[in-house]
């Protein structure tokens, strides 16, 4: 417990003490920086003054001169500083990033091997069988109780049934049949009846030989 304990102030210390390491260097970058400014105004003000005096004042151009050329020596100077800065910057950052990351992956193996801890292949294997026996039971005991009580009828004894059925309904049809009415066509009736008109001659031929006999 103790020793997790120290484990955990001496990574704290250690990012802290990055942090301020990182502060620190920027802080002096920021002061370069500004001294880079000075000296190129510097430089930029001798190189006037000796423009101006290299013909009437030689001496006091080759002075400004060489003033300019020390500015500009200790400009490579704090170039060569500032390159450092950044670098070291760079590598304590990367430094504490990579210990950030690996922190991180820590905490998530610890966080595995807790989970993974009480699991073995055996425990897995004997919980997935001990699932699939009780789903098949499971479905079991659905088809039992899906299955309607008391229904157990032979396929053969269906089906000679459903024939007897079909049977009795042919009958019926054939015996429907034979009382259906004989259709007779409209013109086949006027036809039959068309010999009717040589009786109604024979009324006439007799009522004429009665007015006959009353005439005499």
């Amino acid at each position: 417990m103790l020793s997790s304990v120290m484990s955990y102030f001496g990574r704290r210390d250690n990012k802290q003490a990055a942090r301020d390491a990182i502060v620190g260097l920027r802080q002096q970058l920021q002061l370069i920086e500004k001294k880079e400014e000075y000296l190129q105004k510097k430089i930029d003000e001798e190189l006037k003054k000796a423009k101006a005096n290299a013909v009437s004042n030689k001496a006091v151009a080759t002075q400004a001169l060489r003033r300019k050329k020390a500015n500009e020596t200790e400009m490579d100077r704090l170039a060569g500083q500032r390159l450092q800065l950044e670098m070291q910057i760079n590598t304590l950052e990367s430094a504490n990033l990579n210990a950030e990351t690996m922190q991180a992956l820590k905490k998530a193996s610890d966080v595995l091997s807790s989970i993974h801890g009480y699991m073995t292949m055996d425990k897995v294997d004997s919980t997935l069988s001990k699932i699939a026996e009780q789903r098949d039971i499971a479905n079991e005991i659905a088809g039992a109780i899906s299955e309607p009580v008391g229904v157990g009828a032979d396929e053969d004894e269906l089906k000679a049934e459903l024939e007897q059925l079909e049977q009795e309904h042919l009958d019926e049809r054939l015996a429907g049949a034979e009382h259906v009415p004989v259709y007779v066509p409209a013109g086949a009736r006027r036809v039959e009846e068309r010999p009717r008109p040589a009786i109604e001659d024979d009324e006439d031929a007799q009522l004429k030989e009665l007015q006959a006999a009353l005439a005499m």
